[in-house]
């Protein structure tokens, strides 16, 4: 998994002037790793025409392609899901999608994340560690120490821990200096008037430098 895993948020790219499909391969390109498709408002079908149109980008560029919450459009598609707190059981989930899938789990407290390891997860999601607006009704902060401690959980478990929530260019190096395998990217990636290709290699290489 590479330091960074980008999500492509439709909403969020629309009220950027940017096309989410060409975002997403402009993070293909970049050479992120995994790239996640999360469209909260659109209809299966126009999400599914999404998720496919990238499936040959993400092979070619031998990435992984997730979509977030919608296990039968990840099924459909033939990718991955990432699976919020209150969408359908892991174990569900992995029934239906196989056992190579990727399947990752959003996780939030000490109890959520022993919960989501004791899954047939493929690696979890944990924080927010910054204050986010990406999501109406955010969950608490969890902090770099909240995080550090979660790391060394998951670590202990044998699985990969992206941290999420309010990460920018300036704060990702701290976030993987405190333990956290990737670290799940969404404003911060799609500024208005940058090359989303540009930014996402600019985090690749802010991810590689010293923690300050």
């Amino acid at each position: 998994m590479s330091p960074l895993y980008a999500i492509v948020d439709v909403d969020v790219c629309l009220a950027a002037g940017q096309a989410p499909p060409l975002v997403a391969a402009a993070f293909l390109r970049a050479g992120v790793s995994h790239v996640q498709i999360r469209a909260k408002q659109l209809a299966s079908g126009a999400f599914l025409d999404l998720v496919t149109g990238l499936v040959p980008h993400a092979r070619a560029a031998g990435a992984t392609l997730i979509v977030n919450d919608r296990v039968d459009v990840a099924r459909s598609a033939g990718v991955g899901v990432h699976l919020g707190q209150e969408d359908l059981p892991v174990a569900d989930a992995r029934r239906l999608l196989g056992p190579a899938a990727v399947i990752g789990r959003s996780t939030h407290t000490a109890g959520e994340l022993a919960a989501a390891l004791a899954e047939p997860v493929t690696y979890v999601a944990y924080g927010p560690v910054f204050s986010t607006r990406t999501k109406a009704n955010p969950d608490p902060v969890v902090g770099l120490e909240g995080l550090r401690a979660a790391a060394a959980t998951a670590r202990a478990a044998g699985l990969p821990l992206v941290a999420i929530g309010g990460i920018t260019i300036a704060t990702a190096r701290t976030v993987t200096a405190a333990g956290a395998t990737a670290v799940a990217v969404i404003s911060d990636l799609v500024v208005q008037g940058e090359d989303p290709e540009a930014r996402a290699r600019r985090f690749l290489s802010a991810l590689s430098a010293n923690p300050v």
